[in-house]
């Protein structure tokens, strides 16, 4: 496992669904190089959601590029039949979504009983409550701030309430809380003040740079991450 100890600090994900599909394993390497925290992959099925993206190949591929976090998002269904292969991918944080099958608690087993930690998201439409139950089987939990498919998607500001939910619901159990979606340097203290720990971000990252300009992917980085670090919190 790449996960290190648990805190509370923020950080910034990129998802490479924005990144340059041809060049993965730099774009991978850039991104750390420029700061980023964990690398985010957006894993679509093309049935739970529309659009069809990576595969447990594209995991192994770039992993040997990633020398942090690689932070999975199953956006399929079913789930459980491909937890293994994402795992010997090398996933180290693998999230199911609560509303791809009726055996959630069992998915989340299995996703530790592969040596990966376990994160459950939400869509929009389903409550915080829904996961008051499953607190002390996952690791993370991801709030969709979009409806899940697409990137580039405006944020929904509807989800903060449920952040604040959520916050106050964990405690002290040392669960993330992660973001996905429409996260930029005008929502990412929305989110951070309302409890947030990981802010995943697309073209807010990848927008202006590439591999050849690293340092944009830099400096959109700090922007996220120092707008998030100036709002505080309001859940402490």
């Amino acid at each position: 496992m790449t996960a290190k100890s648990f805190d509370r600090s923020i950080k910034i994900a990129p998802s490479i669904l924005s990144a340059d599909f041809a060049n993965f394993g730099a774009e991978c390497e850039a991104i750390e190089a420029q700061g980023c925290d964990w690398v985010h992959v957006d894993v679509m099925d093309g049935h739970f959601v529309p659009n069809i993206t990576f595969g447990p190949a594209t995991c192994a591929a770039i992993r040997p590029h990633i020398k942090g976090v690689m932070d999975v998002h199953l956006m399929i269904a079913p789930v459980d039949p491909y937890i293994e292969a994402f795992a010997a991918a090398g996933a180290d944080v693998l999230t199911a979504h609560l509303e791809a099958g009726p055996h959630i608690h069992r998915t989340l087993q299995a996703i530790r009983g592969a040596g990966c930690k376990a994160g459950i998201a939400l869509n929009p439409g389903t409550p915080a409550e829904h996961l008051r139950h499953l607190l002390d089987d996952i690791d993370l939990v991801c709030v969709m701030t979009v409806n899940p498919g697409f990137g580039g998607q405006s944020f929904i500001h509807s989800q903060i309430e449920k952040v604040r939910e959520l916050r106050a619901m964990i405690g002290d159990r040392p669960v993330h809380i992660e973001i996905d979606g429409g996260v930029d340097p005008k929502t990412a203290p929305l989110v951070a003040a309302a409890g947030a720990d990981v802010l995943v971000a697309g073209s807010a990252v990848f927008r202006g740079g590439s591999v050849k300009a690293p340092e944009v992917y830099g400096q959109n980085i700090k922007a996220i991450r120092d707008a998030a670090e100036a709002a505080g919190c309001t859940w402490a």
